[in-house]
């Protein structure tokens, strides 16, 4: 018996020590993310220790998080909700019931998980997308591109860039009544990437006539030139994407090669060719002084170009937004980008608002300093923050307002 009670403590000491992790004081709700973030960094083990056997890839143990969460493309009294297709690309489609009074709304929305995860059906995504076009009275369309692995860049923005070039025809938005003056592109996370990317392309495409009215980039990845800006110091082991997590990402979206993957975690994985482009990404001027913080600036090593030449997406601005020059940037419409105090991809999206507003395009940037990374899809039980429903409905009365 007494051996029995010894096993238990050492275990529920054990399982405290895995699921406790010291969080920032002001972090909304820290129970909720400590819980959340210790399922998550479980699976991660078990997905690592899979990959060692040879079972499966690491990311094919990772998208357990994608299958418990998919929903039935389910209809209610304000939305008509369905799987369907746009230019041979699965969508899921929202459209509001009531009577429009006009031309509607639309928002093209592509969604987060590192390019490797992730599905228009999970029920985060499918609340957020329900709740844009029940409010705004708009058409959604919310894209499901091809994932890596097996996918790897570009294939993911091809389907995206595809899909919203197919829905901005004339034919096509008169199909939805749409007001081809009022379409908007958005995403979180790696989906921001893709909308950024996707906003960006659009402007160089003489056969797209319609121009978008604005772009919404939720905690978007940007650039993967640097992965040691002060955010990425300052977020390593922070919840829910810890700098290893979000390396692996960047890494699997251009190859599954593991060199890339090393190169990139000493953030040595810029050929010294590519220097002309660091000053796109140099956190020291684009950055406000109070993320800069104490942080001393030091460049990334010089890799070698062989990586560069094998993998040429890291140098590409349509996967990597933040490299576009000035020129293009000046001609893109206006933004929203959302930031979270607690992620890694903090200083990607301050930067991409500092470097549009240098351009001239009017940018509001919000700084959530209580958030996390993926807060705006923890909208229901048993992932619902209060941070989550402030963050979608600011995001929301943008969208009212300026689309």
């Amino acid at each position: 018996m007494g051996a029995r009670l010894l096993c238990l403590c050492l275990l529920t000491a054990l399982l405290g020590y895995y699921i406790y992790s010291p969080l920032p004081e002001e972090l909304a709700q820290p129970w909720t993310v400590m819980l959340t973030s210790a399922a998550l960094r479980a699976l991660g083990h078990l997905s690592e220790a899979a990959e060692l056997l040879g079972l499966m890839h690491y990311m094919e143990g990772l998208r357990l998080i994608t299958v418990v969460e998919l929903v039935a493309p389910t209809s209610d009294e304000n939305v008509t909700v369905t799987d369907t297709e746009l230019s041979g690309v699965p969508i899921r489609l929202f459209l509001p019931r009531r009577a429009p009074g006009g031309l509607r709304r639309a928002v093209v929305f592509f969604h987060g998980g590192g390019w490797c995860l992730g599905d228009a059906g999970m029920h985060g995504y499918d609340l957020v997308s329900r709740r844009i076009s029940n409010e705004l009275n708009a058409v959604v369309v919310s894209v499901n591109y091809r994932l890596a692995p097996p996918h790897h860049f570009p294939a993911q923005f091809e389907d995206v860039y595809s899909v919203t070039k197919f829905f901005l025809q004339s034919k096509v938005l008169s199909q939805y009544g749409v007001d081809p003056a009022r379409v908007c592109v958005a995403g979180d996370s790696a989906g921001g990437n893709l909308a950024a990317a996707v906003a960006q392309q659009l402007l160089e495409d003489p056969e797209v006539k319609t121009k978008l009215k604005a772009q919404v980039l939720i905690y978007p990845a940007l650039q993967a030139l640097d992965l040691d800006l002060p955010s990425y110091r300052d977020n390593a082991e922070k919840p829910l994407l810890p700098r290893s997590l979000m390396v692996r990402f960047w890494s699997e979206y251009f190859t599954s090669d593991p060199a890339l993957r090393e190169a990139m975690a000493s953030n040595r994985h810029v050929p010294a060719e590519a220097g002309h482009l660091l000053p796109l990404v140099n956190w020291s001027r684009w950055l406000p002084a109070e993320m800069r913080k104490a942080h001393a600036y030091a460049g990334p090593a010089a890799g070698g170009a062989e990586l560069a030449r094998r993998y040429p997406g890291l140098l590409d601005p349509r996967a990597a937004p933040l490299l576009a020059r000035e020129p293009r940037l000046r001609r893109l419409p206006r933004t929203f980008i959302l930031t979270c105090e607690h992620d890694v991809l903090r200083d990607d999206g301050a930067m991409y608002a500092g470097r549009l507003r240098h351009a001239g395009v009017p940018v509001t940037h919000l700084h959530a300093k209580d958030a996390f990374h993926g807060a705006v899809t923890f909208l229901a039980w048993p992932l619902e923050l209060a941070v989550g429903h402030r963050l979608l409905s600011a995001c929301v009365d943008w969208l009212r307002e300026n689309l």
